[in-house]
């Protein structure tokens, strides 16, 4: 059963959330053969102030 862990920022809406998992199902099902009931998908959404790239934390500004 392959379970994927996604972590992104926070912000996405539901509707873009489903789209993903649906896709990542389907892909899954494709590549793997396995069943859609067997693959899970968690999602974490993390807040700007907890994620930083480049030295920097998302909460601040970019540009």
């Amino acid at each position: 059963m392959p379970t994927y862990h996604v972590e992104m920022l926070e912000g996405r809406s539901v509707e873009q959330k489903k789209k993903l998992v649906e896709e990542i199902t389907r892909v899954t099902v494709e590549v793997l053969g396995s069943t859609p009931e067997s693959v899970d998908v968690i999602i974490t959404d993390v807040a700007r102030h907890n994620w930083a790239t480049g030295g920097r934390l998302w909460s601040e500004p970019r540009g």
